[in-house]
């Protein structure tokens, strides 16, 4: 699987403030770590430092840029220009620690077009403690040349996926198959991906799953 923040809605997050992460700040071309970029430190290839929210990510996450002109197999990612998405290309999947805390909601946009994901919200860091919420995350539909999707991104388009839940959570856990889920616009303090208004389900029902594996092979990957 593929910067300044566009699109950044708000301060702390320990306040239930909408805060979305775009990772247009990093390296997406290069496939950068986040890291504590998002912690006012930098990315693995030295972008930063980033905004201060108290956000780590683990050491698989990856910021990735789509097509036209990137080097994942994505296009269309939500968060607006130069909006990188995140994925992990090694691992059981990914950590995110908040240890200042969010609370009311998480949610973010993906696309999985080969194997189903989950993410977990956990009260610890480090998926310790309480679980909060799974959002689980159906297979989606890929269309490249549709929907605003570049013919050569299989990953498109983006589904919105979120949770709302009660407590304070410090840590989320992104898990599925490596290489096969993007995400993008992740969203703390709000389950409408990207700080909208318009409510989204915990699970998915997609319509049209069928048109996942349609004229695509199923080893597509993102990078």
């Amino acid at each position: 699987m593929g910067a300044a923040i566009a699109g950044l809605v708000a301060v702390s997050a320990a306040q239930a403030s909408v805060v979305v992460l775009n990772f247009a700040g990093l390296n997406g071309d290069a496939q950068e770590h986040p890291l504590t970029y998002y912690d006012g430190g930098s990315g693995s290839l030295g972008s930063g430092p980033g905004p201060n929210y108290g956000i780590v990510f683990g050491t698989d996450a990856l910021a990735c840029s789509g097509q036209p002109g990137g080097n994942c197999n994505s296009s269309a990612i939500p968060g607006g220009p130069g909006a990188n998405l995140l994925f992990f290309l090694t691992g059981p999947g990914d950590m995110m620690n908040v240890p200042a805390g969010f609370d009311t909601g998480f949610s973010f946009f993906y696309s999985a077009i080969n194997n189903p994901g989950n993410v977990d919200v956990w009260s610890g860091l480090d998926a310790t403690g309480s679980l909060l919420a799974t959002i689980n995350l159906p297979v989606t539909p890929s269309t490249p040349g549709s929907n605003g999707c570049y013919p050569s991104g299989s990953f498109c388009p983006y589904m919105a996926a979120g949770a709302s839940f009660a407590g304070t959570a410090l840590s989320v856990n992104f898990s599925g198959t490596a290489n096969q889920i993007a995400f993008a616009d992740i969203t703390l303090g709000s389950a409408n991906a990207g700080g909208t208004t318009v409510p989204e389900p915990a699970t998915l029902a997609l319509l049209g799953i069928g048109l996942a594996g349609l004229g695509f092979s199923r080893r597509r990957k993102l990078s």
